[in-house]
């Protein structure tokens, strides 16, 4: 089914036109990634379908009974409420249907009704179906859908109770995050979902978006994102639009091989055209061959002429060179103790740095990841430790929220005044490098967007030639197109580099170490992104397998405190966890069985009590009602058991 379609849909400000001719389909389950450069029109589009602005000429087109979900750039959720009261306002209908469903309940045990059979058998048909539509709806478990998603996106140490109004502004970007999944829309439209959000996070909203029944619209510059959710992508470059089949990665490869096709059918057909008007030009005048030319004139006329291949958008150039080389030992740090007030945010800290290794320091949101950096940079006091540098080290930092940029300075002479014996040509080109052309660099550094900040703040940084580069979120503000060419940069890079970044495909590309930061103290993996989620769920499996063999060991030892750990105590021990299992399974479906035991009673018991010659009884219909409470309260009780035995 279609959900959603743009058809020619074109979109100006004034007189500058940011969408042409936009043509956007999506169908039930699609999942579908909107990308281009910062500017290209792509929240403009997202806010056009959303009705939040208007179109020139067009149209947009969705069925009347599709339910639609918005969620526009770091939108926080403003509420009086507490976080459990905003949250169960998405249930309200619900909660509607099972405050009558409880009226209709102790109506039905009214005397006066159950000697009336018309009434009676008319409250009961619509009891039925009442409770049908309620559990279709999901009504016996909206509130275990809640605590599902506040659990995903860190609520889950909160107290539910909390105001709204007293929470953070990231955090409420987050719960109005929440919020929109709880409602789940036929189509979910997301601007830039993963702001905000640490690595944790993000893999469980990859992981809840993977099984979404509804079909997905999402702008993301997250490239690890997009390639675990999306199945097409729709590319806005220069007002236009372009759909590709695949995820982000094979979204690449398809546009490069387009790319090259079209220039090579553009460059044949130039050439058969060449030869054609050639052909005409010696021809035409000459008697014996002018019906040749004319011939070859009019296959002129009618040939359906190719537009030469627009490749890229001008993009950012740079590369990161050194003055000079390091030591091998770039950077130890020992025993390392940052406070904050009287709380300690870690200590007894380690980290060491060699030369040229690629370094990223990861961990969630409040580990102190930023702090090490700024402690580093001695942005920040330690209270204990050393922070030694090897020799030779010069230090480049990257700030991410760019703090040191909010001066009146233009552009041209932030640039300049921290290298002064250089000429002007020399900082316009470096400044161009960067995209900054023309009066660009006379902006003041005040005015300009959170891309050009990074931009500029990039281009200071490569002018330090720094042996050793510190970079805190290098890719935040950042298109998709500037990530690629800052990671190529990076790549080759001649220094050593210690960042912390969210963007695990900037992670995959760059890192050749990854030390995650936990409860104050770093762990080691040597590898990308990727192979340390390898060792991690390694090293969880081992956990949970030696969990199990103490358990095994612990039950062994109370029975023969004597026996010791041999190769037959091995082989119980592991008969008796694929015991456990087996007994784990066999539970399950003697719990599934159960259930369905007592759902078929329950609905046995629900449709005696539909006979008036029961009902006519009073004592008798009490009986059988109790005997239905009972048996949903079972069904509750072995539901939740269930549950806790799927999740071992």
């Amino acid at each position: 089914m279609i959900l959603l379609q743009c058809v020619n849909l074109s979109k100006s400000f004034g007189a500058e036109p940011i969408l042409s001719n936009i043509k956007l389909e999506v169908q039930t389950g699609d999942r579908v990634a909107l990308v281009g450069r910062n500017g290209a029109g792509k929240s403009t589009l997202l806010k056009t379908i959303a009705g939040q602005l208007s179109f020139d000429s067009g149209d947009i087109i969705r069925p009347k009974d599709v339910e639609m979900g918005y969620l526009a750039q770091d939108t926080g959720l403003e509420s009086g409420l507490s976080i459990w009261e905003e949250m169960l306002t998405v249930f309200t209908p619900l909660m509607k249907m099972e405050k009558r469903l409880r009226e209709m309940e102790q109506k039905m045990s009214d005397p006066d009704l159950l000697n009336n059979d018309t009434n009676y058998n008319k409250l009961l048909a619509e009891y039925d179906q009442l409770q049908l539509d309620f559990k279709d709806k999901g009504g016996y478990q909206y509130e275990a859908d809640i605590r599902s998603v506040l659990s995903g996106l860190h609520f889950d140490s909160f107290d539910y109770n909390t105001k709204i109004s007293t929470l953070s502004g990231g955090q409420k970007t987050r719960l109005a995050l929440g919020k929109l999944l709880l409602t789940r829309p036929d189509l979910l439209i997301l601007d830039e979902p993963t702001n905000h959000l640490d690595i944790e996070t993000l893999t469980w909203l990859e992981q809840y978006l993977q099984g979404y029944p509804g079909a997905i619209l999402i702008v993301s510059h997250d490239r690890y994102f997009l390639d675990k959710i999306v199945t097409q992508v729709v590319e806005i470059s220069r007002t236009h639009s372009r759909k590709y089949v695949g995820n982000y990665t094979h979204y690449l490869e398809e546009k490069a091989k387009r790319y090259e096709l079209e220039k090579k059918q553009y460059e044949k057909q130039q050439g058969e055209v060449a030869k054609l008007e050639d052909f005409v030009q010696r021809n035409i005048a000459r008697a014996s061959t002018t019906k040749r030319a004319q011939s070859r004139r009019k296959q002129l006329e009618k040939m359906n002429r190719l537009d030469r291949p627009e490749g890229d958008e001008k993009s950012a150039y740079f590369s990161f060179q050194i003055e000079r080389q390091s030591g091998n030992e770039v950077l130890r740090i020992d025993n390392l103790e940052v406070q904050y007030g009287e709380e300690a945010i870690f200590s007894n800290l380690k980290l060491d740095l060699n030369r040229e290794e690629s370094v990223a320091l990861i961990g969630p949101n409040g580990a102190g990841k930023s702090t090490i950096l700024k402690a580093i940079t001695k942005q920040i006091p330690y209270t204990n430790g050393t922070i030694r540098f090897g020799s030779n080290v010069v230090v480049g930092y990257y700030d991410q929220e760019q703090t040191k940029l909010k001066s009146n300075k233009l552009v041209l002479h932030e640039l300049w005044d921290d290298h002064t014996l250089l000429p002007e040509k020399e900082i316009r080109t470096v400044l161009g490098n960067f995209l900054f052309s023309g009066d660009d660099v006379l902006k003041p550094v005040s005015a300009l967007s959170g891309g050009e900040k990074a931009r500029l703040a990039l281009a200071k940084l490569m002018m330090q030639k720094a042996n050793l580069l510190i970079l805190d979120e290098p890719t935040n503000h950042l298109d998709l197109d500037a990530k690629e060419v800052l990671e190529a940069a990076l790549i080759n890079y001649p220094g050593t580099l210690l960042f912390v970044s969210h963007d695990r495909y900037f992670l995959n590309r760059l890192a050749t170490r990854v030390c995650e930061l936990d409860n104050g103290q770093v762990t080691d993996y040597l590898g990308d992104y990727d192979y340390y989620l390898e060792k991690k769920e390694e090293n969880r499996q081992r956990l949970l397998l030696k969990e199990k063999e103490e358990q095994v060991q612990s039950s062994s030892h109370a029975s023969d405190p004597t026996q010791g750990k041999t190769d037959k105590q091995s082989f119980a021990q592991d008969k008796e966890v694929k015991r456990q299992e087996r007994q784990r399974l066999r539970r399950i479906e003697e719990i599934e069985t159960k259930i369905e035991d007592l759902e078929t009673n329950l609905a046995t018991q629900e449709e005696a009590l539909c006979d008036p010659e029961i009902y006519s009884d009073h004592e008798q219909a009490q009986s059988i009602q109790q005997e239905i409470d009972h048996h949903k309260l079972s069904i509750e009780q072995l539901m939740a058991e269930w549950e806790e035995l799927q999740s071992e």
